[in-house]
């Protein structure tokens, strides 16, 4: 494991005057700005939307620490270093919270994410960001859903960007918008049918003729119509001895919500979120397991994002070369990274290993 040393060095370029980023071709003006709909789709589905959320209360959460490495002739030492200004607050104009989970949000739907560079120093390096939205961001030589590199043709609402300006994080899982399209899709299908089960009447059927003369089409829409409109103002009706109401034998809205149970389930595997944490009930779940939930949603949900996040922030054209930014984890994880039981079995574990090596 690499050690860990705190020191207090100068950030670099911290005293250094600013200048604007040029070629800022319509970012910044928000009425231009605009969502697709499958973000819009995607998010009223309350389980995507809940992995979502569960996810973005980490990354918008944990702040970003700095180092730089140090070979001791035996492992790496990591020496921490003051943050540069923009670690605390990339767009000076909005809160870090605001631009990192906007940020999370492009890459969890579309795989990827764009920031700007609005500033940067004296020596070139930036100064400070602000976001573009995905929906108004395009490649011409990068269609999708699978994007293979940074793009060297930026355009943000037609408009040509500098490539160097631009920042692009790369998810290495496809976006759930267009991985889980069909679930998702399926599941707002049968939330629809939800609300739609929802305004009909209270015991849901259909009328039967028994006898007489065969009524028409027209006829028995007219009373069909009739006796909908007296059950929803909740008056009286009446039928004669030739026609019949007949009760449906099982509630509707209770398929509907075993339906929907299943494609909870299956959208939490979307999301690479454990269901237990999205509230979905898989049975057999003890507190002994769900004490774990906090290092498990970091393990299978948030790290994969976190290191996209630190590891274009870290490159060349953003920081010096060897320096390098991390989100604290420890901070977010804390005491419970040492007593969840990963870890206490884990320890065991090396415990055993280390009396065998000692053998």
């Amino acid at each position: 494991m690499a050690l860990r040393k705190k020191v207090r060095t100068a950030a670099y370029g911290a005293e250094a005057p600013v200048r604007a980023a040029a070629g800022s071709v319509g970012v910044g003006q928000f009425l231009s700005y605009m969502t697709n709909s499958s973000e819009r789709i995607a998010l009223t589905v309350p389980t995507i939307s809940r992995a979502h959320d569960l996810i973005a209360s980490i990354v918008g959460a944990i702040p970003f620490k700095q180092y730089t490495r140090q070979w001791t002739g035996e492992d790496y030492e990591e020496i921490y270093l003051p943050l540069e200004t923009w670690m605390d607050k990339p767009d000076p104009k909005v809160t870090r919270n605001f631009i990192l989970v906007n940020t999370f949000t492009d890459l969890y739907l579309y795989g990827r994410a764009f920031w700007y560079v609005t500033t940067r120093y004296s020596n070139g390096f930036p100064a400070s960001f602000t976001w573009l939205p995905y929906a108004n961001v395009s490649t011409p030589d990068q269609a999708g859903p699978v994007w293979f590199g940074p793009s060297p043709e930026i355009e943000f609402n037609g408009m040509q960007l500098e490539p160097l300006n631009v920042v692009q994080f790369i998810s290495p899982i496809m976006g759930v918008a267009y991985s889980g399209q069909k679930a998702i899709n399926t599941a707002f299908y049968l939330q629809q049918a939800i609300d739609k089960m929802a305004t009909l009447e209270q015991t849901p059927g259909w009328l039967q003729q028994k006898g007489g003369e065969t009524l028409s089409g027209e006829e028995l829409a007219d009373l069909a119509g009739s006796l909908a409109s007296a059950r929803k103002q909740n008056v009286m009706f009446a039928l004669n001895d030739l026609v019949e109401f007949h009760e449906y034998t099982r509630d509707q809205i209770d398929v509907l919500g075993e339906q929907r149970q299943y494609q909870a389930l299956e959208l939490s595997r979307v999301a690479n979120i454990p269901p237990w944490l999205l509230g979905i009930d898989v049975g057999g779940l003890t507190y002994q397991n769900a004490q774990d939930a906090r290092l498990q949603l970091y393990l299978y949900g948030a790290k994969p994002y976190l290191d996209v996040i630190e590891q274009t922030l870290s490159a060349d054209t953003i920081l010096p070369r060897g320096r390098f930014v991390e989100f604290d984890i420890e901070s977010y994880i804390g005491e419970s990274m040492d007593d969840s039981p990963i870890a206490v079995e884990r320890s065991a574990r090396q415990r055993s290993e280390d009396a065998e090596v000692s053998r």
